[in-house]
């Protein structure tokens, strides 16, 4: 018996957005229609602000495994995010693959928040804004390109020079019209879609500076405590979970909201897989503020990762290691 081995190269050649966001729609039907099995992620606190997470999960009838991850951002060109996926046969119960984790998370969360933004966005959004400026700040550019035809990108970071790199990076490779703001209220004044991918603890975006008809994707904080909206926005917004269950324990915005009294839990409209089957509306007019909060499902990543394996068996990438 023996393991395959697919490294980052491998994942970044293979795994297509083009591939990954339709599969991430498919994932999180079958998320909301109740055919997968998933607990909620485990976050351990190492020093300095570095985590260590694991996250099990299973498909009906289809691969199951765990992600471990570690998160130790600020080491300066080296990804925050860093760990392996392992996938088991679902017919064997064998472990069959492990895949380089950094690589994967990175594509398919972006793949994640393109695909809820086909479904949530206004048919004709073309103006992006992007706060923060790491590693998500780039795939979400790359991504929410693939499913709108974006007139202007605008950045905002902590760090004018960051911002102002990835507008070029945008302008040269995407060839897009992006510049980068001074503040976030202006980075989203005029903004149709907005994706906030920051460490921010305290929130950086509120509601008054939203335009009416804006999306957003809810991206940076993956646990309760950090937050990067205001009550006001998450209170006046059409809010739609990645996962319900999720959301409710660990959904800061969400959560901070709540404990103001602003909102209750029915405040979830729904899941957005439950949107990509047609189960619930969306948008309802093009006034509304739609929110997607994405905290990130093992689901997700079991997709993407038995999409690669199956890719590896048929054009013969990956690294077989004995494993008996």
């Amino acid at each position: 018996m023996s393991l395959l081995v697919i490294g980052r190269e491998e994942v970044a050649e293979h795994l297509s957005y083009q591939a990954c966001i339709p599969l991430m729609r498919e994932a999180m039907i079958a998320l909301s229609g109740g055919e997968t099995s998933q607990l909620l992620r485990s976050i351990i606190d190492l020093d300095g602000g570095r985590m260590f997470g694991i996250m099990p999960g299973a498909m009906d009838g289809g691969p199951f495994g765990a992600k471990l991850l570690s998160i130790f951002p600020g080491l300066g060109g080296v990804p925050s995010h860093r760990g392996a996926l392992l996938l088991f046969d679902p017919a064997s119960g064998a472990p069959a693959c492990l895949i380089e984790a950094g690589e994967l998370t990175a594509i398919r969360t972006a793949s994640a928040s393109a695909a809820a933004t086909d479904a949530l966005a206004r048919a004709d959004a073309s103006r992006l804004a992007i706060l923060g400026t790491g590693e998500q700040a780039w795939r979400h550019i790359e991504a929410i390109s693939r499913v709108r035809a974006l007139d202007d990108v605008t950045i905002w970071g902590r760090s004018p020079g960051k911002s102002e790199a990835l507008a070029i990076r945008s302008r040269d490779i995407l060839k897009l019209h992006a510049t980068a703001a001074a503040s976030v209220e202006a980075a989203v004044a005029e903004a149709d879609i907005v994706c906030t991918l920051t460490a921010a603890a305290e929130p950086i975006l509120s509601g008054r500076w939203v335009k009416q008809g804006a999306h957003l994707n809810i991206v940076g904080s993956g646990r309760a405590g950090p937050a990067e909206i205001d009550n006001d926005l998450v209170a006046c917004s059409r809010f739609f979970a990645d996962h319900r269950e999720s959301v409710l324990r660990q959904g800061a915005e969400f959560l901070r909201a709540k404990a103001a009294g602003l909102i209750g839990d029915d405040h979830i409209v729904g899941e957005i897989g439950a949107v990509f089957a047609g189960t619930i509306a969306g948008r309802r007019d093009g006034e509304e503020i739609t929110l997607y909060k994405s905290l990130g499902n093992i689901v997700q990543d079991l997709a993407a990762g038995w999409h690669l394996y199956d890719a590896a068996l048929e054009k013969g990438f990956g690294s077989p290691v004995p494993f008996a």
